[in-house]
């Protein structure tokens, strides 16, 4: 009853169409679960997302969920994802993506899921790395280990929603690194929330390709 009295007074509401949720229903209503653009580009190695990064850098297969657009739902979720402090919306999407990337045939034999590591500056600034969270949905559904610690960024990059194609890709010429062995030789599942022009992506498949790592992408939307 308490609980029924403060839903009333201060509803949930679904972090993509802001309509109130069931009782039922956490963070995303079952309609808009049902509902949102998928893409399902990681059943065609020919998708958009993956064709980003031919010519630029060896990625096995890249795959995003959801296509993006201004003003959409999709575009808040992600907003409530990075911005609002609403973690479970990571882990809640890329649970839904890790079973659909499990089924795909472009998908197998990952050995680990790496999240785009943030730096120690701006993750203590937000107080979370939502590429980690999306990490944990989808290793759940995928039944394939998370590893955080060996893969980091070393230098404070400005932001790049604002920059241009090359704008993008020189802001993060060299500012990831690895600290250890743990993903030498490893098929390595990379996770981003979106992905634009690959810049960030392509800088941190370049250095584990340096460690004999076969690389793939996952992101939650491709803009």
């Amino acid at each position: 009853m308490i609980n029924d009295f403060f839903n009333l007074i201060f509803p949930k509401l679904c972090c993509a169409c802001n309509n109130t949720l069931l009782k039922n229903e956490n963070i995303i209503c079952i309609s808009c679960i049902v509902n949102l653009p998928k893409t399902n580009f990681h059943l065609d190695k020919e998708n958009p997302v993956n064709k980003v990064f031919w010519g630029r850098v060896q990625i096995e297969m890249a795959a995003s969920f959801y296509s993006f657009s201004k003003k959409s739902k999709v575009q808040n979720l992600l907003h409530h994802l990075k911005y609002k402090g609403v973690k479970e919306v990571g882990s809640i999407v890329g649970k839904l993506f890790g079973y659909d990337l499990k089924e795909s045939k472009y998908f197998q034999g990952i050995d680990f899921i790496v999240p785009i590591p943030l730096h120690k500056n701006k993750l203590k600034k937000r107080g979370y790395n939502q590429s980690e969270w999306i990490a944990k949905g989808v290793s759940e559904a995928m039944d394939v280990p998370m590893n955080f610690g060996a893969l980091y960024r070393k230098v404070d990059s400005q932001t790049q929603t604002k920059k241009g194609r090359y704008k993008r890709w020189e802001n993060v010429g060299d500012i990831f690194g690895v600290l250890n062995n743990d993903l030498d030789d490893k098929n390595i599942l990379l996770i981003d929330d979106v992905v634009t022009t690959g810049a960030t992506i392509e800088a941190c498949a370049q250095i584990l390709i340096k460690q004999n790592c076969k690389v793939f992408v996952a992101t939650i939307a491709y803009a």
